[in-house]
């Protein structure tokens, strides 16, 4: 089994784990539904325009 020759120093090992942290995710106000959503995503049941998806399937099934 590998072990290490020499013991890791706390500095070494601090700046090893600095990036190890959870972060907070980026929440911006959804203009359309006045609640909050993750940056550069569409938020909730809505496309990348902003359009409402469960609206466009109607549509479309309606139209057959």
């Amino acid at each position: 089994m590998a072990l290490p020759k020499r013991r890791t120093p706390k500095a070494k090992r601090g700046s090893r784990r600095s990036h190890d942290k959870i972060q907070i995710p980026n929440l911006v106000p959804d203009r359309a539904t006045g609640g909050w959503k993750v940056s550069h995503t569409a938020g909730g049941i809505r496309d990348r325009k902003g359009r409402l998806v469960d609206d466009e399937i109607e549509n479309q099934n309606s139209g057959n």
